[in-house]
Parts: C-alpha cells; sequence; structure tokens
C-alpha cells in the first residue's frame, strides 16, 4: 500500500459540530445497525463525490489507518 496521503479539513469550522451529529446518528443502535448506518453513509458520500478513482483512493487512505 502507498504512502498516506493527508487531507486539509474542507469543513471549515463545522468538524466538530458534523462529529457530534455522527456519534448522535448511532446511538441506541446495535452494533449491525451502526454497521448498516456507515456503510449508508459511506455508500451516499461515494455518491456524491462522484468520482470513482478518488473514492478508490480514499478507500486506500482510509484503509491505511489499520493495523
Amino acid at each position: 500500500m502507498g504512502a498516506r496521503r493527508l487531507y486539509e479539513s474542507g469543513l471549515g469550522g463545522s468538524g466538530d459540530e458534523i462529529y457530534a451529529a455522527l456519534l448522535e446518528a448511532h446511538k441506541g443502535l446495535s452494533e449491525a445497525e451502526s454497521e448498516a448506518l456507515n456503510a449508508r453513509l459511506v455508500l451516499l458520500l461515494a455518491n456524491r463525490i462522484g468520482n470513482a478513482h478518488e473514492v478508490l483512493e480514499l478507500i486506500e487512505t482510509a484503509r491505511s489507518y489499520t493495523g
């Protein structure tokens, strides 16, 4: 796997607000429901990005942070 690509926040000052909303969205969900929510969100965001190459690069970058 290649080197990690660093991304600047394009969220301005809203990063904390989005993080809090994501945590709130998971409250009360089972582990399976939470995983399904994450999967739906990833697919919605990938569709919004609309560029397969960019999405695949982001997947590789996210994967590089595991293990």
